[in-house]
């Protein structure tokens, strides 16, 4: 371009960014300080999501100094960190919310009826383990008495039964259990084959 075109003086060039940080941001709120303030430093305890504008000597120094929890006693401190454990959301034991909801009922289980073939409530206080019902004459047949030979079990053996035996067996033939001696690798195919049999067939 020419220095004598018509165009030249209409030319702008634009402010880096550091000079239109000086000229747009904020003064310091430090007692006393001019310079730019273009740090948020946070307000504190109960004025959540509202900051400071400090500059960048000012911060540091408010950063340093900064404690969430002052003026708060130990019991108050402690009590904060449990419930930030949960997100500061309130819990319930189990099956008490469940129990609201039915009207009434068991406050272990809510007022429904409920299955725990691994123990996993065993030991919470007030639940009670229902076991689950054999079906009565049900029918066997050759497949399911091989499979619950293969098991070493009775044909009315429960679900628990049944799935206890097969974690069992599956803990004695397993390769890692004799020092990775495949010998018992068949065994365990034939135990693993008849469970998933069982199970297909809804007997567990």
């Amino acid at each position: 371009m020419k220095f004598d075109s018509p165009l030249f003086d209409k030319i702008r060039v634009k402010p880096d960014k550091n000079r239109r940080q000086k000229r747009e941001a904020p003064s310091c709120e430090w007692a006393g300080c001019k310079k730019p303030g273009l740090h948020r430093a946070p307000k504190g305890r109960g004025h959540e999501n509202q900051y400071w504008r400090y500059c960048i000597d000012h911060v540091r120094e408010y950063n340093n100094n900064y404690n969430y929890f002052a003026g708060l006693s130990d019991d108050a401190v402690t009590a904060f960190q449990k419930d930030a454990l949960t997100g500061n959301r309130p819990t319930w034991k189990m099956g008490m919310n469940a129990s609201r909801r039915a009207g009434g009922g068991d406050a272990a289980t809510g007022g429904f009826t409920f299955t725990d073939p691994l123990n996993i409530a065993e030991g919470v206080e007030g639940f009670a383990r229902v076991e689950p019902k054999v079906p009565e004459g049900r029918v066997v047949h050759s497949a399911g008495r091989k499979a619950f030979n293969d098991l070493g079990l009775e044909t009315h053996a429960t679900p628990v039964e049944i799935k206890a035996r097969f974690k069992e067996l599956v803990k004695r033939h397993h390769p890692d259990a004799h020092g990775g001696d495949r010998t018992y690798e068949e065994r365990l195919k034939v135990v693993i084959h008849a469970y998933n049999y069982l199970k297909s067939a809804g007997f567990c």
